[in-house]
């Protein structure tokens, strides 16, 4: 008898970080079908994507469901087909606002990720649960966050921090296999400078832009870890595909992550502009940017201007050690944000600056 082909299920899909790694799964996992996870709204765009890619129809297809149901809104029949066959899951639905509602970031981040692991301990011999997190589980911690570090009684700037701690805590006590991935702050692409959405490190360059001589410092000891998206794709392929991973948690951060008043003034370079930069109290900016008016203008939001004084930087030996092994490295901020930058100047009116939610 002929042995069923596994399913892997993907949620997230069509966003741009899962519809860039799907590709790259194919390659890797070359005896699985992928089910990509598509909220009904979503469903004409997700299959525009998949025409798009060329995917072959026998290696991946949609399926409509939602992660803040149980069962993830499968519907009962399609969802028994499936569980006999199901291997793996890649968890990327979440909601990435830093302005999300406190109910909004449990349903989606804390109660979807219940859910995906509900449905994935129904399945004996369940091979791996690959959940997306964030370094940014690191909350207020203040210090060297390595990748075994997780609940060190910090505190957190916003809902998304919050809830994304809290599923990845219970990823990792969940008792199935697991791999989990914490990207920094994923922007554009290193070799082309693509990306979906034009916010965070995009917004400090909106408002260099608006802002002329004087520019904020932050703190001296205050980090922002900015990595480029097909270092996190390529990674978290590669990784999935590997035994090394099993059990592991990777900061999918870049290993020599710059300091905040470093990365701005590599930014400013790349802009063509040059500024005096004063260090100003953050509760003073980001009262200033409260103002409809002043943070219209600029582009900012207030939750954005805490990390600003982010002090916390981020050990990745583990995902440095293993990526290393199978033939990836980070590439340095230093000689892609040209291409970061063309990209943005390019694209400025064509590419959102808010999540798909």
């Amino acid at each position: 008898m002929t042995q069923a082909t596994p399913i892997a299920l993907l949620t997230g899909f069509p966003g741009f970080i899962a519809e860039r790694l799907l590709p790259r799964l194919i390659d890797l996992h070359p005896e699985t079908e992928f089910l990509c996870l598509v909220q009904p709204r979503f469903k004409e765009q997700a299959q525009a994507a998949l025409t798009q890619l060329a995917i072959p129809a026998v290696r991946a297809g949609l399926i409509e469901g939602d992660i803040t149901l149980e069962g993830l809104g499968i519907e009962s029949s399609r969802r028994a087909a499936i569980l006999p066959r199901l291997d793996a899951v890649f968890h990327l639905a979440a909601v990435y606002d830093l302005a999300v509602t406190a109910d909004f970031a449990y349903r989606v981040n804390v109660l979807g990720t219940r859910n995906v692991i509900g449905l994935a301990r129904l399945v004996p011999g369940f091979s791996r649960l690959h959940h997306i997190s964030t370094a940014y589980v690191s909350g207020t911690f203040e210090g060297v966050f390595k990748e075994t570090d997780l609940d060190l009684g910090q505190a957190f700037k916003n809902h998304y921090e919050s809830t994304k701690f809290e599923s990845e805590k219970d990823v990792v006590k969940s008792g199935l296999p697991f791999t989990v991935y914490r990207p920094g702050v994923v922007w554009g692409d290193s070799r082309t400078g693509e990306t979906a959405k034009f916010d965070g490190p995009y917004s400090v360059m909106g408002a260099m832009e608006k802002v002329p001589l004087i520019f904020l410092d932050g703190p001296k000891d205050a980090t922002m870890n900015v990595v480029p998206v097909d270092y996190v794709i390529e990674g978290l392929a590669r990784l999935s595909a590997s035994p090394l991973g099993l059990g592991k948690t990777y900061n999918l951060t870049d290993p020599d992550g710059k300091d905040v008043r470093t990365l701005t003034r590599l930014m400013a370079k790349a802009l063509g502009r040059s500024y005096l930069f004063v260090p100003l109290p953050l509760w003073l900016v980001g009262a200033a940017v409260s103002i409809p008016f002043v943070g219209s203008t600029l582009g900012l939001i207030p939750e954005s201007i805490a990390y600003f004084g982010h002090r916390c930087r981020y050990d990745a030996s583990q995902a440095k050690t293993d990526l290393e092994t199978l033939g990836l490295s980070c590439p340095p901020v230093e000689t892609y944000i040209d291409n970061i930058v063309r990209f943005f100047r390019s694209n400025r009116d064509r590419v959102r600056k808010t999540a798909m939610v």
